[in-house]
Parts: C-alpha cells; sequence; structure tokens
C-alpha cells in the first residue's frame, strides 16, 4: 500500500481507495467486455475459459448483479466477478450500479479494519520471529486445505497418513 495513505484523514482516505477499486473493477470488466470476441487467439484466452471464471459466471447467471456488489468483500472473488459480468455483456449502467455499492463497501472496510489487519500482520512479521511462524503456519494451512480440496473435486483419492 502506498505510504500517502497512511497519512491521511479518514474521509480523503475513503475517497482515496474508492477511485482506486472503481478504477480497477471498470478496468477489468472493460478488458474482459472486450476481450470476448478475441480471446480465444490470445493467452488471456485461457484465463477467460477458466474455471474459475466459470464458476463466476454461474454465480452471476444465478443471483444477478448483487453478487458483484457482494463479491468486493470476499478475497479472490472481485476480480472474477467483475470479468464474469463483462463476459456477459452486463449493460454498463447495470453493472456499474451493483459495482458502486461493492467498492463503497470496500473502501469503508479497507480504510477501517482492512489496512489495520494488513499492518498489524507487517508488524507482526518484522517484530517478532514468532509472529513470521505464525503467519507462514497459516499460509502454509491454508495451502493444504486449498490442495485438498481441489484433489477432492477432481475425484483423486486423498491419502491418509
Amino acid at each position: 500500500m502506498p505510504t500517502f495513505l497512511d497519512e491521511l484523514p479518514f474521509w480523503p482516505l475513503v475517497t482515496a481507495l474508492l477511485v482506486i477499486v472503481f478504477c480497477r473493477a471498470q478496468a477489468t470488466y472493460w478488458v474482459a467486455r472486450l476481450a470476448v470476441t478475441g480471446a480465444s487467439r490470445s493467452p488471456l484466452g485461457r484465463w477467460v475459459d477458466s474455471a474459475a471464471v466459470r464458476r463466476g459466471s454461474a454465480l452471476l447467471d444465478r443471483w444477478g448483479l448483487p453478487v458483484v456488489a457482494v463479491s468486493f468483500l470476499m478475497v479472490g472473488l472481485q476480480t472474477v466477478m467483475n470479468a464474469a459480468a463483462g463476459l456477459a455483456r452486463v449493460p454498463w449502467w447495470r453493472y456499474t450500479a451493483a459495482m458502486l455499492v461493492g467498492c463503497v463497501a470496500w473502501a469503508f472496510v479497507y480504510a477501517t479494519v482492512g489496512l489495520a489487519v494488513f499492518w498489524a500482520v507487517l508488524a507482526a512479521v518484522a517484530g517478532s520471529p514468532w509472529g513470521l511462524v505464525a503467519v507462514l503456519v497459516l499460509v502454509a494451512g491454508a495451502a493444504a486445505a486449498l490442495w485438498t480440496v481441489r484433489r477432492r473435486r477432481r475425484g483423486a483419492p486423498v491419502s491418509s497418513r
């Protein structure tokens, strides 16, 4: 995170974060929307046809545009849902209305607890070897859980030692 954001008062910080997330979400939407026609001939085509984007499209089909707004509160889902809306060619004004709700929520979360959590983790890692160990254990646990879930979805047996 840029250091100038640390020095901003609350409302300018929320505004800066809102502008950042708005530009990022719009860029993702437009790249996906414009890439639909030529994607099969580019490296982007593999991502456009990835399982994550297909799941995002299925969520969008099932729940509609409110899932775009909610996606801003879930790490890893935000980019997929913005791209899915672009791939589905959701009209820009409808997408932007749903996206703005998510952008505002995201900006407030990051201006309050989001940045505090980020800096607390960074301080724990930098200030204590035990903090670093705890973060590494959490990351390893998350990676192992993700690996196990993916293997089970593919139908491969998981060895139980």
